[in-house]
């Protein structure tokens, strides 16, 4: 009889757990996330080795591009920025475009770049995208203030005071060096709207009481493209795009020196098909860019990108056809003609509405 109980109770005991079993398995199947997270691995590529960094981790094409890290040590790739650096490789290789797309790395694109040896860093600078705010972040990463806050304006692009060294200033084996194994990025934006906020930042503005922009470069630009010399007003938009879209420009270019920085192309600042960069920023983009190119550097612990006012980043397409109206097609397709490299490198759409 003892037997007989002990069989019986054996037998409840297997059939609860089977059904125990029954539930977890129909729970499994019908988990809600288990779509997405089946997604979610088309984009996930092996973790680097350990004792690895993960900027010396090797991806196809010698593409640097680390990503984030998710739980378990698996890594997703931004194919965003993996796309913009494939991009320029092959408008590099476009023989057509190649008088737009290749410079030399000269003393003039050496001196664009900032260093930050302490965290492997090279940022080249392109005027009127937003480098103000990466200057500080590279000045609190030196050492040099130990906040953003704290930086005062007048210091920011003061390269005596500001501790940013540039590229220029090492041996040439110490630049390459540094241009080989350090983490190197640049910001971009649309090269017309850049143009525009040039022209208002430094003619018509002026808000760091540069004189001799109105004063002697405005003048030089007057007197060779005004085409209506009884005009007495100060230097208009239309001439300031007659300038740079003339293909003799450059004897004016070395009169105004360096100042031509704030207007020229990006390939002339930072030689993108020359320079393996690490990242190619967005201005339209900087919300999502800035915070990613914190992470892929490795400072993102130690510092922030400024906060960045809702919609200041956004092309307008409005303002860009405001400025243009008063200026003749011929002028507008020479301008396109100069810019065109750096369109068709950071895949910024042809202005068709302002040629055609």
């Amino acid at each position: 009889m003892h037997h007989q109980w002990l069989l019986l109770a054996t037998c409840f005991w297997v059939i609860f757990m089977f059904m125990v079993a029954s539930k977890f398995i129909t729970l499994t199947f019908k988990d809600p996330d288990a779509y997405s997270a089946k997604q979610e691995f088309l984009f996930l590529t092996a973790a680097p080795d350990a004792g690895r960094s993960l900027r010396e981790t090797h991806f196809p094409e010698e593409l640097k591009l680390t990503g984030n890290m998710l739980p378990g040590g698996r890594l997703v790739q931004p194919l965003v920025y993996m796309q913009r650096l494939e991009l320029v490789r092959n408008v590099c290789r476009e023989d057509t475009l190649r008088n737009l797309s290749h410079t030399a790395i000269s003393k003039f694109v050496l001196d664009r770049i900032f260093v930050c040896d302490k965290h492997e860093i090279l940022f080249c600078q392109t005027p009127k995208v937003g480098n103000t705010q990466w200057k500080k972040v590279l000045i609190v990463l030196n050492g040099a203030f130990p906040s953003i806050e704290e930086i005062p304006e007048s210091v920011v692009h003061d390269h005596e005071k500001n501790g940013l060294p540039r590229l220029s200033s090492f041996s040439d084996a110490e630049i390459q060096k540094r241009l080989k194994t350090y983490f190197k990025f640049f910001i971009v934006r649309d090269p017309f709207e850049r143009l525009i906020s040039a022209f208002k930042d430094k003619f018509v503005h002026n808000p760091r009481f540069e004189p001799w922009y109105r004063h002697e470069i405005a003048p030089g630009i007057i007197r060779k493209y005004r085409r209506n010399r009884t005009e007495t007003r100060g230097i208009q938009f239309e001439d300031f795009v007659r300038y740079l879209g003339d293909p003799n420009h450059r004897w004016l270019d070395l009169q105004f020196g360096d100042h031509i920085i704030h207007w020229v192309t990006y390939v002339e600042l930072c030689a993108p098909c020359e320079i393996k960069y690490s990242v190619i920023g967005h201005h339209e983009t900087l919300e999502d860019d800035a915070p990613y190119i914190l992470k892929e550097a490795g400072i993102d612990h130690l510092v922030s990108y400024p906060t960045i006012p809702p919609g200041i980043t956004a092309y307008n397409r409005t303002k860009v056809e405001h400025y243009f109206l008063g200026v003749s097609k011929r002028d507008i397709r020479r301008l396109y003609a100069r810019f065109e490299g750096d369109f068709k490198l950071f895949g910024y759409q042809k202005p068709d509405f302002l040629l055609n």
